[in-house]
């Protein structure tokens, strides 16, 4: 019996925690849990043995950090270490079978977080790290493994990169889980909903929660996350907050209230439950007893149409949705040369511009002779995704540009477009399918396009059923009716509109137009254009393809809205026309202040530029930069800014600092203003560090960074030959946090003068304080700010 065949299907039991076992069994400080698969393999395969006899379905590897970059200095490769752990895993359960337990049990391969930052983030490029799972995976099904359990997953562009390494590489089923921080949201901002989208498009098996905050945390985000998945979801939630008792982690919920919470976990919609951080064989064992005999809901497919970004959703049928037309370069010769001169900032501004103005989605097409087309859309994807939160309509029909925005679009993106023929059926479909996307659909072919309304539909029929033959649902589909010219055709809107309402009365499918083709050829577009979009409004058109800087067009947008006789929407055109209107921002002419709030790092540079001829370089500094910072910091603490633009306007700072630092000839960095930061002894993940340390410097701190895996010896020789007043202490794993507590306290011993701020995914508050810090950052906006407390900024 395969996996798959009862995934989903009936209920299932994944284990618990192999860490809180190992740090258990004797897991020295500075040991990789993986290592123990060769210095102690009986061990291992007794951990997983007891989940078997505890009556798990699923057994997870002892592999979750087996990647060439965690395994860099160790005397094992990524195949050495996969294949070692998958035949420890594949023992435990001949064992069992050996002892009469007839009870089948699969094995997952667990693939962790590679532990560094995608760009532009980060540093590491996003073809490195498909390359970098698809070694892992690649092992994992020539050994044995029964399927793949990518887990503690936050940034959706990661994930992207996970299950594309597998769709490539192997034929085992899949399964991701996501790890959320204390608002409930992934890394990127998003919700769990923004990656579900992404992956289940990409055609991942299962998608689930794990770790966190504990299973309160899982059981109040799930709903929302089954509301949006036609797959099985798993949750695997950690034994509650962790707490430190006698110089040991233990977590706060015992083995009968976690399956109680489990079995909270399934009434709500899961699939499957297991455990993670603090969970045992106990506990598994307790879920069994308590979830015997219990059935699962039925995993139902959702029928709502929907692309994403990092951070958004756009759902097409329930409202209205604008996407923005101003990137595309016909009949805009400032736009054809920025193409042709590479700058990617008039894109952007363009983009930003078009997001203030309420697009919901903004189509990207930088079609132009001469260009290499299929280059420059990746770069302006790339660039885009970086500073927009919206959902991004790859518009192009060159099929080796599309398929390169779609590799690295990060969410689920929308074609523009497919139509008829068999050609671009042929060349569209099997992209679709691959990357996740939903579609335009064109009604016309071969042949042209029909000026009859039922030959129109019968295109956009024909174009569902070869969409049906490549397996892609028809909600991935939305259908463009085609707007003419009225000065060609005095009957073109009749046509369209007509077109828009038997496409929805015959195929149920949603809509959009291309809304300003009506015009084309007449005087005082805008006012056609308008008109003909509140005809199109009145007809239920799902999206118009529209220029969001018109105010005539978005005027008939608010106001159609309006009469539909919504109270919501209703409200919102007063509110927005009987206010006093907003600032607008010119984009063509940021200051550095927008540049920085924009995340715009060229736009940084050259505004600081710009000043230097007339402003003191401390001025730019206390005036604009910090002013700007704060400003980002206060959005991120509030939720209405998440950790990607943190780390744009970082940058966007970083490159104005830059720029001073050639010109000025003093020093910023007062005196003692030095801070100390490393993660422990044992633990090799520093994305949190690197992040408080991007910030900090940007504050104009001078950061001592340590790096990964220090001892608390290295940490006091460094606070002591630094004087540093402050040092920044970062953990990830639970098997490393008692590492921080020995530092804490030696730093306490030797270096009483220096405060120690503390921050990581498995500590809290009250964690902190029993084990001595003097702060606990729950990011990294916290701990600039209690640095700047700290030497008197505030």
């Amino acid at each position: 019996m395969k996996f798959t065949d009862i995934f989903g299907k009936k209920l299932m039991i994944f284990d618990g925690s192999m860490g809180t076992f190992l740090q258990d069994a004797g897991l020295k400080t500075g040991e990789l849990p993986e290592e123990w698969n060769y210095t102690h393999p009986q061990v291992v395969c007794d951990i997983h043995k007891s989940y078997i006899d505890a009556g798990c379905d699923v057994i997870s590897t002892n592999t979750f950090g087996a990647n060439r970059f965690k395994l860099d200095g160790t005397p094992y490769t990524v195949e050495q270490m996969v294949e070692t752990a998958v035949g420890l895993a594949k023992k435990a359960v001949a064992d069992s079978r050996n002892e009469g337990n007839r009870k089948e049990v699969f094995t997952a391969l667990s693939v962790g977080s590679i532990g560094k930052l995608l760009k532009p983030l980060g540093h590491l490029d996003f073809e490195e790290a498909v390359d970098a799972f698809g070694e892992i995976v690649a092992a994992g099904e020539k050994y044995g493994a029964d399927l793949i359990l990518y887990e503690t997953m936050s940034d959706p562009y990661e994930m992207k990169a996970a299950l594309l390494a597998a769709k490539e590489r192997i034929n085992l089923p899949v399964i991701l889980t996501m790890i959320l921080a204390g608002n409930d949201r992934l890394m990127s901002g998003g919700i769990p909903a923004n990656a579900c989208l992404m992956l289940e498009g990409m055609g991942i098996d299962g998608i689930g929660l794990n770790c966190g905050e504990g299973p309160e945390q899982l059981i109040r985000v799930l709903p929302e996350l089954v509301k949006c998945s036609s797959i099985p979801v798993l949750c695997s939630p950690n034994a509650g907050i962790p707490v430190s008792k006698n110089g040991k982690t233990v977590y706060n919920i015992d083995k009968y209230g976690f399956a109680e919470a489990a079995a909270r976990l399934v009434e709500e919609g899961a699939s499957a439950v297991g455990g993670c951080c603090g969970t045992n064989n106990e506990y598994i064992k307790e879920i069994v007893s308590r979830l015997k005999g219990s059935d699962i809901i039925p995993v139902t497919e959702k029928a709502f149409t929907a692309v994403s970004s990092r951070s958004r959703v756009a759902v097409f049928g329930r409202e209205p949705l604008i996407i923005g037309e101003r990137i595309n370069p016909t009949g805009k010769p400032l736009f054809k040369e920025a193409l042709r001169n590479g700058d990617s900032e008039y894109i952007l501004r363009e983009g930003m511009a078009q997001q203030e103005k309420g697009a919901h989605i903004l189509d990207v097409n930088v079609g132009l002779p001469g260009i290499d087309e299929p280059a420059t859309l990746k770069k302006a994807v790339e660039s885009l995704q970086a500073v927009t939160e919206l959902p991004l309509q790859i518009d192009t029909s060159n099929y080796e540009a599309l398929e390169r925005a779609l590799r690295i679009y990060n969410g689920k993106p929308l074609i523009n477009s497919v139509n008829g023929s068999e050609e671009s059926m042929n060349a569209v479909f099997p992209l679709m399918k691959k990357y996740g996307a939903a579609a335009v659909c064109l009604a016309m072919d071969e042949n042209g396009i029909s000026g009859i309304p039922e030959e129109r539909v019968k295109i956009v029929e024909k174009i569902v059923a070869k969409a049906a033959e490549h397996g892609i649902n028809k909600r991935n589909l939305i259908a463009d009716g085609l707007v003419t010219s009225a000065a060609a055709s005095k009957n073109a809107a009749e046509v369209t509109i007509k077109t828009i309402t038997l496409i929805k009365e015959k195929l149920g499918l949603n809509t959009v137009l291309g809304v300003s083709n009506i015009s084309f050829g007449l005087p005082k577009r805008d006012n056609i254009n308008a008109a003909f979009f509140g005809m199109a409004l009145e007809a239920e058109l799902s999206a118009g393809i529209v220029n969001p800087l018109s105010e005539s067009m978005m005027s008939a947008y608010y106001s159609s809205r309006a009469l539909g006789g919504f109270k919501a929407q209703y409200s919102e055109y007063v509110d927005k026309y009987i206010a006093e209107p907003p600032k607008e921002k010119i984009y063509s002419e940021l200051t550095l202040y927008d540049s920085i709030m924009a995340g715009l790092a060229e736009s940084a540079s050259k505004a600081t530029r710009k000043l230097l001829d007339t402003v003191n370089p401390l001025e730019i500094i206390n005036n604009q930069l910090v002013p700007a910072l704060d400003e980002v910091g206060k959005g991120f603490e509030t939720g209405k800014m998440f950790l990607p633009q943190l780390l744009m306007a970082a940058e966007a700072a970083k490159a104005a600092f830059e720029e001073i630092k050639t010109s000025y000839k003093g020093e910023r960095k007062a005196e003692g203003h030095k801070i100390v930061i490393a993660t422990v002894k044992g633990d090799i993940h520093d994305i949190g560090k690197n992040i408080v340390k991007t910030l900090l410097e940007n504050y104009g701190f001078d950061v001592i960074d340590l790096g990964k895996n220090v001892p608390a010896e290295d940490i006091l020789e460094a606070v002591l030959k630094h004087h540093a007043r402050l040092a920044g202490l970062s953990a990830l794993m639970t098997t490393t946090v008692v590492n921080m507590a020995e530092t804490i306290k030696l730093l306490n011993e030797k270096a009483p003068f220096c405060k120690i701020m503390v921050g990581g995914a498995v500590l809290t508050q009250d964690y902190a304080d029993s084990i001595g810090a003097d702060f606990y950052g729950r990011d990294a906006v916290s701990a600039a700010k209690y640095a700047r407390l700290i030497f008197g900024e505030r």
